[in-house]
């Protein structure tokens, strides 16, 4: 690391002590928690995701400083409680590179050389020592299960992709597209046996509505997964289409004079319509 570099990361550092200073410190910096933070990171992350998948790679690096902002803050609390300090994070991490990396930095450096770095037999040598070392910090945590130590605060589809992908790994999976397109069918038959009684009891069967839509959604994320599409990220890329084409709407509702509400549903739909081939016209430009 440059000297240039250490001393920007130290000036960090010392911005952070100064934000928590007891007597001069921000006031809104010395009410935070562990707990209080995690709402805001969460926040954060999702923000460098969205500007990386907007292209917007020129705000990249004021999202990532956010973001590091974040882990500064956890380190500055963990050092005032005698936990842990941003020294620590550096080791741990570092430390476990280098363990599950051995290619790169072990024994098997002169192997993976000799194999060429993007061979398959180098790649299925490396998931084995991957998921090996993964295996083995889980057993030092105590963890007897391969779900034990994924987050319940991930967002839903996140935390159903990792463990289908844990439980995969272990060979808990069907081998082909034909069972999981099938099973979102069986999914869809049961919501609707449930949807169909929703009306003449909502207490009842609201409950179970739920339930099996959970099960639909899990199968779904199941077909994402096994067409190597991120679940969460392509929600993401579907809101954001529906967005761009729902205004679009909303523009030539005003242009027409008439409210949203004064329209006809056939006439939205031909807005619709409308936005949607203008869209993808430019799009193909």
């Amino acid at each position: 690391m440059s000297t240039e570099k250490t001393v920007g990361l130290q000036a960090l550092l010392a911005i952070m002590e100064k934000l928590r200073n007891p007597e001069t410190g921000c006031p809104w910096d010395l009410a935070q928690r562990f707990d209080t933070l995690v709402p805001f990171t969460i926040e954060e992350a999702f923000e460098v995701a969205e500007v990386i998948e907007h292209h917007d790679l020129s705000h990249l690096p004021d999202e990532l400083g956010d973001l590091l902002f974040q882990v500064v803050f956890y380190c500055q609390l963990g050092k005032e409680q005698g936990l842990f300090d941003f020294a620590t994070v550096v080791e741990r991490i570092s430390a476990k590179l280098i363990r599950r990396h051995p290619h790169v930095f072990g024994a098997m450096q002169d192997e993976f050389a000799a194999n060429g770095a993007k061979s398959e037999l180098n790649t299925q040598a490396l998931n084995a020592v991957w998921e090996n070392a993964k295996a083995l910090e889980r057993q030092q945590k105590q963890l007897f299960s391969v779900l034990d130590d994924i987050p319940q605060a991930l967002p839903a589809l996140t935390r159903s992709l990792k463990i289908q992908k844990r439980v995969a790994k272990v060979g808990f999976d069907w081998p082909n597209l034909v069972p999981v397109v099938a099973k979102i069918h069986e999914e869809i038959d049961e919501v609707m046996v449930e949807a169909r009684l929703l009306e003449s009891d909502p207490e009842t069967y609201l409950p179970k509505v739920k339930d099996e839509m959970g099960d639909l959604l899990f199968a779904v994320v199941n077909l994402a997964r096994h067409l190597g599409v991120d679940p969460e990220s392509a929600l993401r890329q579907g809101n954001h289409k529906f967005e761009q084409r729902f205004r679009g709407v909303e523009a030539l509702a005003d242009a027409s004079g008439k409210s949203m509400e004064a329209h006809s549903l056939e006439e939205l739909d031909d807005y619709w319509d409308q936005v949607k081939a203008r869209l993808k016209a430019a799009h193909k430009e």
